[in-house]
């Protein structure tokens, strides 16, 4: 069977509720009907006295210090947040104003729900390792309470062989912090001309900006706008338009001595505001150098936005929306290297089929064209990738994920033309690897899903999630696997 390919290793890694961070919590906005609290808590908090004050800040600094880090400079930016409803904010004392803050502030458990869906990739670190070791970057899908999705990390080592040794994921979180972004002109104007905004607004101020600009260049370009354009009837609302879509691009970075299983993408945009789901990291290599990218799904409770990122050092991030008919929805994946000069992608456009896309000069990801469609019993109801293709010297190796009776999710593979990876030139005639029946209990029942593995001294490792309730890792032989594979059309059996 193609099954028996694959080896589960035995190390896993669960959803551990001691992760958490603190966010903001305004007392009254959960309510059915918002009504905020805000200012009646701040006035009581006022009339406590000095020791009081101070016997609580105590206290609360005594049971949440040691989980967080600089817990008094987020208390100190809570209370900034909310200072605005206090009634006297100049007569609260420096104590007072720490005790809003806390009031102000409560812990989220990021994975205390789910941890699935992780991608690898080769950590940017690689010192002090032994012979035939490659440290290793894992990407994880935390889900917290709310099913609010996040995207957090581990690191590990792989190899010699099947050896697999994961750094332990204790010590506090970290959100990252915003930080200035350079945006891009082409992707501001491939964002309003798929909102369909095109006027003379737009095009008087496309034409005043750099190819990279920053906020105080853009909002300058807006004051500078002539009267006679803001004066027309769609101009306020094109103003609007404007700020909505510059503002999808953001960038976040961590403290250097924040280590990588510590940091923690945290949804910063209204798109992301129920979830970053899903993110499929790839290390992207071209003349310049190797950089690390990865696709996810921003969710905002009604609709999904995929979403691009960028990083060097894992530590800083750019994120950007990404455009055109060709990332329309979920589960884009990006090669890692440029094929024929041509940036491409796996998609599902038609939300059930296998697709390649590609980048134009227009920053817009192209129509696709279809790669491998719902065919095999176990992916009849639709077909996508399990993150970006792995280059061998055989082809283009992709990990697929089908779904099939039960809405049961299992992984296969397919094989590109390196040079023409339009060509479907191989698949397995089965699945790689399905739920067994220690991976069909969680979450979200009889699931196995990657978004992406990594090869190393020939082995392909293939990190999974299990139902959404742990995170597995299997390894198989690259040449056994590549032997496996039929031709496109080819029935045989997958024994």
């Amino acid at each position: 069977m193609t099954e028996n390919l694959a080896v589960r290793q035995s190390v896993t890694l669960t959803p551990d509720p001691r992760r958490v961070i603190v966010k903001l919590f305004v007392p009254g906005e959960d309510a059915a009907v918002v009504r905020t609290r805000a200012r009646a808590l701040i006035d009581r908090v006022a009339r406590l006295d000095d020791d009081e004050t101070g016997r609580l800040l105590r206290d609360t600094f005594d049971r949440f210090g040691g989980r967080h880090r600089d817990l008094a400079g987020t208390f100190h930016h809570h209370y900034d947040l909310v200072r605005h409803r206090a009634a006297r904010a100049g007569d609260l004392s420096p104590t007072s104003r720490l005790l809003v803050g806390a009031y102000f502030s409560h812990e989220y458990a990021v994975e205390s729900a789910a941890l699935c869906n992780p991608s690898m990739v080769a950590h940017p670190d690689q010192t002090n390792l032994d012979a035939g070791q490659l440290r290793v970057a894992v990407s994880l899908r935390q889900i917290g309470e709310g099913h609010l999705s996040s995207i957090g990390f581990a690191t590990a080592v792989v190899g010699p062989g099947h050896r697999l040794a994961v750094t332990d994921r204790s010590g506090p979180l970290a959100v990252g912090q915003r930080t200035r972004v350079r945006h891009r002109r082409d992707l501001l104007a491939a964002g309003l001309a798929e909102e369909d905004c095109d006027n003379e607004v737009t095009a008087t101020v496309l034409d005043a900006l750099p190819d990279r600009y920053d906020e105080a260049t853009f909002e300058r370009v807006l004051g500078n706008l002539p009267a006679d354009l803001l004066s027309r009837t769609t101009g306020m609302g094109t103003l609007e338009q404007l700020r909505r879509t510059n503002a999808d691009s953001y960038a976040t970075a961590f403290l250097a001595d924040t280590a990588l299983h510590q940091r923690v993408l945290w949804p910063a945009t209204p798109a992301e505001s129920n979830g970053m789901e899903d993110a499929r990291f790839v290390r992207f290599e071209d003349e310049s150098g190797p950089v690390y990218r990865a696709t996810y799904t921003a969710y905002d409770g009604r609709s999904i936005a995929t979403r691009a990122l960028v990083s060097n050092d894992l530590r800083s991030f750019e994120m950007t929306p990404m455009r055109g008919p060709g990332a329309r929805n979920k589960g884009i994946a990006l090669f890692p290297r440029t094929v024929g000069g041509r940036h491409l992608a796996l998609c599902r456009a038609d939300g059930e089929t296998i697709g390649l896309t590609a980048l134009d000069g227009e920053n817009r990801w192209q129509p696709s064209v279809p790669l491998h469609a719902p065919g095999d019993s176990w992916e009849l109801i639709q077909v996508g990738n399990c993150g970006s293709p792995i280059e061998t010297d055989a082809g283009w190796l992709v990990l697929t994920h089908g779904v099939g009776p039960m809405r049961r999710y299992a992984i296969g593979a397919i094989l590109l033309d390196l040079n023409r990876p339009e060509r479907v030139i191989g698949r397995l005639p089965g699945a790689l690897l399905s739920p067994d029946d220690a991976d069909r209990d969680g979450y979200v029942p009889n699931v196995v899903y990657s978004c992406g593995g990594l090869i190393h001294d020939g082995e392909l490792w293939l990190p999974y999630g299990a139902s959404d309730a742990r995170v597995g890792f299997a390894t198989v032989p690259v040449p056994a696997l590549i032997a496996a594979m039929v031709e496109p059309g080819e029935r045989r059996p997958a024994a």
